[in-house]
């Protein structure tokens, strides 16, 4: 637990730096930093399944749509356009690192799944980021912070303080009074207690972040972000889960003192990340809702 918390410590002041002041390439740098060692631990993942995978070309592929995402003009367009690439470039890649044909189709599988599981959802904090003022116009207008803060910073600061409060709230809850299992058979530990208090946990934060720091005025539109935040991020948890089970490993690495490897510290903000950027798209197409 000391382990624990002093890793903690020494983490959160970076991320909260990159989250709120740092340059775009400074941020863009980071996630793609995270990107190639989350890989790098999913690929050890995947061979201690007994799994082959062509790792260089899922790193490049990664890195591609981390710069994809970072583009200013038409971002979106060369995401899609790279995925695409992925899906038709790797199985041809690998049509020359297979030596085995049994494993060539199970092996491109794993590989394009690496790179979309991990690359594509942590890029999409780069659009969160760095989203242009204009696009969230009401936002910036309505909530105090946005005079602060960048509102792309202000939706990041959303996203982790609601899945770092679910995460703690879960693992304090499920921890001491946890009784009922939650998918018992990926996680054993993991209880509907926890993940309940892990649900309140990420409202509360929510609405305090809303309420005192970023100040919108409707706090509505915060609670419905914040409950499909918390929701995607503990299905993110169960997905890792699952693979480490397949893989026979307690963690999927031990570069985090107490806290295992990078990929299960991002494991919630995996499919967190894409559903607000999701949930952000949408506020451009049909700014009226979040009114």
């Amino acid at each position: 637990m000391l382990k624990r918390t002093l890793t903690s410590l020494v983490l959160i002041p970076p991320v909260i730096y990159l989250i709120g002041w740092s340059p775009e390439w400074l941020f863009t740098l980071a996630v793609a930093a995270a990107v190639v060692l989350a890989l790098r631990e999913y690929f050890a993942l995947c061979r201690a399944m007994g799994l082959k995978v062509f790792s260089w070309i899922g790193y490049v592929g990664a890195i591609a749509i981390c710069a994809a995402q970072a583009s200013r003009w038409n971002g979106r367009f060369y995401v899609l356009l790279l995925v695409v690439a992925s899906i038709l470039v790797i199985p041809t890649l690998a049509l020359r690192r297979s030596t085995e044909l049994k494993e060539y189709l199970l092996a491109i599988a794993v590989t394009t799944f690496g790179v979309l599981y991990i690359g594509l959802t942590l890029a999409c904090l780069i659009p969160i980021r760095f989203s242009p003022a204009y696009v969230f116009s009401d936002w910036v207008t309505q909530a105090g912070a946005g005079r602060r803060l960048d509102i792309g910073s202000c939706f990041l600061f959303l996203l982790f303080l609601v899945i770092w409060a679910g995460d703690i709230s879960a693992y304090l809850v499920g921890r001491s009074v946890g009784r009922v299992p939650f998918f018992g058979r990926i996680s054993p530990r993991k209880t509907w207690e926890g993940a309940l208090a892990g649900l309140l946990g990420s409202l509360l934060a929510a609405w305090a972040f809303a309420h005192w720091t970023w100040r919108t005025p409707n706090l509505l539109p915060v609670m419905l972000l914040a409950i499909a935040i918390e929701v995607a991020g503990q299905v993110g948890d169960l997905v890792e889960s699952a693979i480490k089970r397949g893989a026979n490993q307690k963690d999927s690495g031990t570069v985090l003192p107490g806290h295992g490897g990078i990929l299960d510290r991002i494991d919630s903000l995996l499919f967190g990340a894409p559903t607000l950027w999701l949930a952000t798209s949408l506020l451009v197409s049909w700014p009226n809702t979040m009114r």
